[in-house]
């Protein structure tokens, strides 16, 4: 079995001293059920579950990230179901029985373009989620008991507060201050009851990067939570749609999305993990999607704060489910017959390949130097004056970190992460 002790917080891969050898990157999978997706929890059935979770196995990956929905756990603000709870339980323990470790998201929230809220949040009882005191402590509750009830199985790598939250503001109006409140708030309430080694993190899709004025920043996400988590998209800001799907920009897209986290971070040794990527029809199409899940993976280990990549997603969306966006239903790894895709043998095989030849990439000795304000985000996303100068300086055979201005004559950061040269965009 692999054992959630492998994920304890550890030195960046490439600094460690050799007597003492590095975790290997994590390489996994967000699980979306094969029958009814995540409209499946209402009729729970574990024989289901595990023979999907055997079909991941059996592609060697080592973890998945599993999704309960929000008003099904939390129907009422005073009530949380406890056989909801065991579902998950349930999912966990039977994730263990053929090998995987687990990652739970709690507060969902947000997945695949719908937006799963529970009535008491909705029409007369409605509430802001992220400021309304009542909805705050009702979370905080909710993402308690999961953290006390589920923190006991050795194959939990930890608790989530959920899949990027920030797909709500658009309903939920919120400054960047709340936005803090709020996440410091959930994430001491997940602490509460995971054991030494076990995570408390948080997701944002991509505008907490690129967008301009957003609520949730760069900045909490890289300094909140264990480790820093990112949903590189090939679809945010047009960017497989501008420069083309098999470009350099799509294939290092995960490696700067990492690179550019890294330079948010305070603690230098902080890790980031790739928790989303996929290859989204027509943005990828079907027959350059394997190549380009091997690129993704194989750029993204060489990134040196690297903890792990988990692909979206294990299954395709049945077509009788209505109304979803038409890339949602080519997303998986298999179809929705369980038939495994050509993606998926070639992601299997990359997996085993980097496994096999564990990587230490060397700290990135050039770093490009960040200068943006809140207002002014877009310059670091696809587009953008900024991300096209990383990636000139990938084309050209370089290796780019990425700093931030304010830390950019820092010598002691610098020094630490391994930066002797610092470049201005132009």
């Amino acid at each position: 079995m692999i054992h959630s002790a492998r994920t304890s917080p550890r030195p960046v891969r490439g600094r460690r001293p050799e007597e003492n050898p590095i975790p290997p990157l994590r390489f996994g999978v967000n699980y979306t059920p094969r029958r009814g997706w995540f409209h499946s929890w209402q009729d729970f059935d574990p024989a289901e579950a595990y023979e999907d979770l055997a079909q991941i196995a059996g592609l060697g990956l080592d973890h998945v990230r599993v999704f309960h929905l929000w008003p099904l756990l939390q129907p009422n603000r005073g009530l949380v179901r406890t056989t909801a709870v065991d579902q998950l339980a349930r999912l966990v323990d039977l994730a263990a029985e053929v090998g995987l470790d687990v990652m739970v998201d709690g507060v969902q929230g947000h997945l695949s373009s719908f937006d799963f809220y529970p009535e008491w949040t909705r029409s007369w009882h409605h509430r802001n989620v992220f400021t309304d005191p009542d909805a705050l402590t009702a979370q905080a509750e909710l993402l308690r008991t999961l953290s006390h009830a589920l923190a006991d199985r050795p194959n939990l790598i930890g608790l989530q507060l959920g899949n990027e939250l920030n797909n709500l503001v658009e309903h939920n109006p919120v400054t960047v201050a709340e936005v803090d409140h709020y996440l410091d708030t959930l994430l001491a309430a997940a602490r509460e009851g995971l054991r030494p080694g076990q995570l408390a993190t948080h997701s944002a899709y991509d505008a907490a990067w690129y967008g301009d004025d957003h609520p949730f920043t760069p900045e909490a996400s890289a300094r909140k939570g264990d480790v820093t988590s990112v949903h590189p998209w090939v679809f945010s800001a047009d960017c497989a749609r501008r420069y083309g799907p098999a470009s350099l920009q799509v294939r290092h897209l995960a490696e700067y999305g990492t690179e550019l986290a890294t330079a948010y971070a305070v603690d230098v040794d902080r890790l980031v993990w790739v928790q989303e990527t996929g290859a989204p029809e027509p943005h990828i199409p079907a027959a350059e999607a394997p190549e380009f899940a091997r690129a993704t993976l194989l750029n993204a280990a060489d990134c040196t704060s690297l903890w792990g990549v988990t692909w979206w997603c294990s299954h395709d969306v049945d077509r009788s489910l209505l109304d979803f966006p038409e890339l949602e239903y080519t997303l998986g790894l298999f179809d929705a017959a369980g038939r495994a895709k050509p993606i998926a043998h070639t992601l299997a095989a990359t997996v085993a390949e980097l496994r096999a030849v564990p990587a230490a990439p060397q700290p990135r000795d050039t770093a490009l130097v960040l200068e943006c304000t809140p207002g002014t985000r877009s310059v670091s996303g696809p587009g953008g004056a900024f991300f096209e100068a990383w990636m000139r300086l990938r084309a050209e055979g370089g290796r780019p970190a990425v700093v931030l201005a304010e830390r950019a004559e820092d010598a002691g950061y610098l020094a630490a992460r391994g930066i002797t040269r610092t470049v201005c965009p132009v």
